[in-house]
């Protein structure tokens, strides 16, 4: 696939992440302390974060390997089909902090690509379904496609990318 773009300032917050990013960016360094060290740091630190939740969703990554730097994430390893590759870009991307994504995944069973929807202003998935799919009731495909990043057909957000899967 390549690399994706996203909102940086949108997503989901990780857990220390703000504390990891202002630690490394904004504390004044100990004397002699290396500051490219401190980035290192906390870049690991969010790589390790992104990884803890693609597992959290119960996706499979053989050899799951996230590499950050600063705003970009790299993800390499294995997944059994294309919805599961797209599903750890868009849990990795959708992380608060995380501007692209670059995909190195590589899948054992291809499957055809979704698209990616960038969620608007005033946006529902019924609204989605209806621009996408021409039906509004179908909005329950696209739901079904972003589980388990989306709990309820109610809480989405602008600045969050969706997979919508070809019908």
């Amino acid at each position: 696939m390549g690399l994706f773009s996203f909102l940086k300032a949108a997503g989901a917050k990780l857990v220390g992440n703000k504390a990891a990013e202002n630690d490394a960016t904004t504390a004044a360094p100990a004397p002699g302390a290396n500051m490219e060290a401190l980035k290192e740091s906390a870049n690991k630190s969010k790589a390790a974060a992104l990884a803890a939740q693609v597992v959290g969703h119960g996706i499979m990554v053989e050899n799951l390997d996230i590499v950050v730097d600063d705003d970009q994430a790299t993800v390499y390893g294995q997944v059994e089909s294309t919805s599961a590759k797209e599903k750890v870009i868009l849990i990795v991307g959708n992380t608060e902090g995380i501007a692209s994504v670059d995909d190195r995944l590589s899948v054992v069973n291809p499957e055809p690509e979704a698209t990616f929807y960038t969620v608007q202003k005033g946006d529902s998935l019924s609204k989605i379904a209806k621009e996408q799919y021409g039906d509004m009731m179908k909005y329950p495909v696209i739901f079904e496609a972003n589980k388990p990043m989306l709990t309820s057909p109610e809480l989405i957000y602008p600045g969050q990318v969706l997979r919508i899967p070809a019908l």
